[in-house]
């Protein structure tokens, strides 16, 4: 438990780093937004590709491993609704408070980390994971805050939804990469260089760029995010293990690899959703913060868990 949490300070450590020079000054948000873009296009595309590259579609497609994360995940997901609801609050914000309770930093934080600490083998499920949260939950919000305003679902929603999709990095890097992979094409060595130059900025330029980010999110609606972030922190973690352990054949690696992605904090980009269709950025902006520090306490545990299946 020691050991691993010291192997997770350093992460921990650059997050506090980006935060030091946001709340400082040093960084201005407009400098965090080009530094977070320049990773989310750039340099972790480059890391998505050259794991993708080496890997095939048929070593990640675990149909079992899929059908377990998405049926724990879609079960916290109902049930932040119905709180949200219950609490009599609209469907676009049931939304948008759903998405913060399930959908955690698998990107920025998750893919560095857990290659790091539980083994590059863990990259191929923690893609098929990114994959579900893109792919389902990415499209489930968009759809239900545009079908909520319009009173429908239309095929602009749904045409809006399928180019966001494409116009994805994260999405558009991983099928490339398996693309290249099932064409049994060795990568050219300039290409490969030049891949891996770019994708060793991610882990460093993604971790200091969720702390600036964090340093001008606000602890607004603190009861709500301290919810939020017990969801994503707690149940949805137990949701998974659940069904990965009890429910589905799962592999105990690939459980303990699904449990521990599962127990990250609350993803930044929910934010920007949040932002762009104008529904509670503040109660985002929260949850984003208090899981994120909370989850130093939170993660290292769950980690060392997981290390011995």
């Amino acid at each position: 438990m020691v050991e691993i949490f010291l192997k997770t300070l350093p992460f921990f450590g650059l997050i506090a780093l980006g935060y030091w020079a946001g709340r400082t000054r040093f960084f201005s948000e407009e400098a965090t937004a080009y530094l977070t873009k320049f990773v989310f296009y750039f340099a972790l595309s480059a890391m998505l590709f050259k794991f993708s590259a080496n890997l095939s579609l048929a070593e990640i497609l675990d149909w079992p491993f899929i059908w377990a994360y998405l049926l724990g995940t879609a079960a916290v997901y109902v049930i932040a609704t119905l709180v949200a609801l219950i609490r009599k609050r609209g469907i676009a914000e049931a939304a948008v408070e759903a998405q913060c309770a399930v959908i955690g930093n698998i990107g920025f934080l998750g893919i560095p980390m857990l290659a790091l600490l539980l083994g590059e083998a863990a990259i191929g499920y923690v893609m098929m994971m990114l994959a579900v949260d893109l792919i389902v939950f990415g499209s489930l919000i968009v759809i239900l805050i545009t079908g909520s305003r319009d009173g429908r679902v239309s095929l602009r929603t749904l045409r809006t939804v399928g180019m966001g999709l494409l116009r994805n990095p994260m999405i558009v890097s991983i099928a490339v990469g398996l693309t290249w992979s099932a064409l049994q094409v060795p990568i050219p060595v300039p290409l490969n260089e030049f891949v891996d130059i770019l994708g060793s900025a991610a882990t460093p330029g993604a971790l200091f760029a969720v702390g600036a980010s964090l340093a001008s999110k606000s602890a607004e609606r603190v009861s709500v995010a301290v919810w939020l972030s017990v969801c994503k922190l707690a149940l949805h973690p137990a949701a998974v293990a659940i069904c990965a352990l009890l429910i589905f054949p799962v592999s105990p690696y690939g459980a303990g690899v699904m449990i521990a992605a599962a127990a990250l904090p609350v993803a930044g980009n929910i934010f920007m959703i949040a932002q762009h269709y104008g529904v509670a950025p503040q109660r985002v902006s929260a949850a984003i913060l208090i899981s994120t520090l909370v989850s130093v306490a939170t993660v290292p545990p769950v980690i060392a868990w997981v290390s011995g299946f």
